[in-house]
């Protein structure tokens, strides 16, 4: 399986990489970033730095013959407007998107969106709309295959820390509470490794649904485990 990775520096796409890295049917990852993941050597991995990631071009021959792309890239709209959110969240995913089906027409696409958008596109909430309409707009796109995450709360593992300076204040602060909900209710309080997990099931056995809640995440996590 070769699979190409954006947003791997962030909270789920550093245990998307991890997921990745263990798993021994990824024969290759390849990542696309602002900056490169420190601290990971394997020769499966292949990075591409992208300072500037709505000028990608696919063109090079390792964009060719993906089997998936796992999309983990995100920012918050705190303090954003709708037109600035748009930008980086509907405008940049569907650039990148576009460039990499154009390389591998078979690719499936995998999607971190979050609990809550809006696919109606209609909603008073600026951000589940965006999200809602991005989450459309790739569902609309010939790809093999898509699957929308829609997670909720999220326990980071293996020291692996969100590069929001809010939200890594937020994770102290519940990440207590956190594991002990997940303790209780497993299917709604996921972690980083089960992210990562269900994504790469997503290509080996397929989904039931597009649109994946955090129960539905889990499930695909854990199977064949």
């Amino acid at each position: 399986m070769r699979v190409v990775l954006i947003g791997a520096t962030g909270m789920v796409g550093q245990g998307v990489l991890r997921a990745c890295l263990k798993a021994r049917d990824v024969t290759e990852i390849i990542v696309v970033g602002r900056r490169a993941p420190p601290g990971y050597e394997d020769p499966r991995l292949r990075v591409f730095v992208v300072p500037d990631l709505s000028r990608f071009d696919a063109a090079d021959d390792a964009f060719a013959k993906v089997d998936a792309c796992f999309f983990c890239v995100g920012v918050s709209s705190f303090r954003m407007s709708e037109p600035a959110y748009r930008v980086v969240t509907y405008d940049l995913t569907l650039h990148l998107a576009q460039q990499l089906l154009a390389r591998s027409p078979g690719m499936a696409m995998v999607y971190v969106s979050g609990a809550g958008a809006d696919s109606s596109e209609r909603g008073k909430t600026m951000w589940a709309r965006v999200r809602g309409e991005t989450e459309n707009a790739l569902q609309r796109l010939p790809f093999r295959r898509v699957a929308i995450f829609r997670p909720a709360a999220i326990v980071p593992e293996d020291g692996i820390q969100s590069r929001t300076a809010l939200y890594r204040w937020m994770y102290v602060v519940l990440n207590p509470v956190l594991v002990l909900l997940r303790r209780i209710s497993p299917a709604s309080i996921l972690t980083t490794g089960i992210i990562g997990d269900a994504m790469l099931n997503v290509v080996r056995v397929g989904v039931p649904q597009p649109i994946l809640e955090s129960a539905d995440i889990y499930r695909l996590g854990v199977a064949g485990t």
